[in-house]
């Protein structure tokens, strides 16, 4: 349904879409911006067409009826043969400053958010950030900005410093996918601007709610070996020295099970069974290309067919700042507040942590194998951002 006047105006938090792409965002402390999805050109790795969030103006620059005219002239632009990311470079599209491109990233990411964090979001960055780099040019923003952003925090208060480089990297890319800037979200060359921080507790676990963004992340950079044990780690919410170990015997593909023996869960001791969901047997499917000759080659194979180090996977994970034994307990916190119908022993059993046996007896063990299978089931769609519990956009986190 088309908007009206009269909802632009009385528009509460949220995205509003006009019909042709045409969106008004509306961040939670009621700033309005007009935005244009638009498709152009293909893809070469998908086969699918590109997809260009373009920013038109703010609402209090533009009224309803000259965003209309400024999409017409943009998808004119485009029919033309024009590149849509040059859009904003003929002058037709203002740039946003850093606090405005911040808030139009709020009102478009936040439905797919817990309340807390989407709070979060916007009071971190109003608190530490706008004040040094909020009234800057977006597209101007470099790391040596953002570091003097971060150094009052980066060391004294090192978790939340983590955060606030994610978010301001996720504001950047963005920004990128919007057409504002040419680049995304600086990483290494801003990891060299920033001290090293001290230890700051064990397994620094990523919020659930940012798992799906680093896992398209993951998904749209270059496939090795490396980057699918990750996947497999996360989606199956294993310790990463189980998914290095792992073998193709001990994978039942028809049944959709990882059966992984005692010598393998050295923590228990115990053999144990992991539900295999279908995003779970797909990262399988992808490293069969790999696959060495031999009696039980691994899921995973290093260098010279030998299991991948543990620095492997945590390389891919550290310019996060949170760890790979962390996103256990991303999946705890999630199967917690997110699948309240799930016994919680059920994702205690999911992570392998001992259950006594009265308390797997009380749910029959086939029921208890099932309820597992649900669980993962669910999170293997929510952390491939494929439920309805999020919204995906092709953004990258701060790496």
């Amino acid at each position: 349904m088309a908007l009206t006047d009269r909802k632009v105006r009385t528009a509460g938090p949220g995205r509003y879409g006009d019909g042709g792409g045409l969106y008004l965002l509306v961040s939670e402390t009621r700033a309005g911006s007009w935005m244009l999805r638009i498709q152009h050109g293909i893809n070469p790795k998908s086969g699918k067409p590109k997809r260009y969030d373009l920013g038109l103006g703010s609402l209090a620059d533009y009224s309803l009826a000259e965003a209309r005219d400024r999409a017409r002239e943009c998808r004119k632009w485009v029919r033309e043969g024009n590149d849509p990311k040059a859009w904003r470079k003929q002058g037709l599209s203002a740039i946003p400053t850093f606090e405005d491109a911040a808030k139009q990233c709020h009102a478009a990411r936040a439905e797919g958010w817990s309340d807390r964090h989407a709070a979060a979001f916007l009071s971190t960055l109003e608190l530490h950030i706008f004040p040094k780099i909020g009234g800057l040019r977006v597209d101007t923003i470099n790391e040596r900005d953002i570091a003097a952003a971060l150094s009052p925090v980066w060391l004294s208060k090192p978790a939340a410093g983590r955060k606030l480089r994610q978010r301001v990297g996720l504001v950047l890319d963005y920004a990128k996918a919007s057409g504002w800037r040419d680049q995304a979200a600086p990483r290494s060359s801003l990891s060299a601007l920033l001290a090293k921080q001290g230890a700051s507790g064990n397994f620094e676990a990523m919020p659930y709610e940012e798992v799906p963004a680093f896992v398209a992340k993951l998904e749209g950079e270059a496939e090795t070996v490396g980057r699918l044990a990750l996947l497999f780690t996360i989606l199956t919410a294993c310790r990463n020295g189980e998914a290095r170990e792992a073998r193709w015997s001990h994978i039942d593909l028809d049944a959709g099970e990882w059966n992984r023996p005692a010598d393998l869960m050295r923590k228990t001791g115990k053999a144990h069974t992991v539900t295999l969901s279908p995003e779970a047997l797909a990262v399988l499917e992808r490293v069969k290309r790999w696959r060495l000759e031999g009696p039980d080659p691994l899921l995973f194979p290093g260098k010279g067919g030998r299991p991948l180090s543990d620095m492997t996977l945590s390389k891919i994970a550290r310019p996060t700042g949170y760890t790979v034994h962390g996103f256990r307990s991303s999946f705890k916190t999630w199967a917690v507040e997110k699948m309240p119908s799930i016994p919680e022993p059920v994702s205690e059993a999911a992570l392998a942590h001992v259950v006594p046996d009265k308390v797997e007896r009380a749910y029959n063990r086939a029921k208890f194998l099932e309820l597992r299978r649900r669980l993962l089931d669910a999170w293997g769609r929510y952390a491939s951002g494929t439920s309805g519990d999020v919204v995906q956009l092709p953004l990258r986190l701060q790496g």
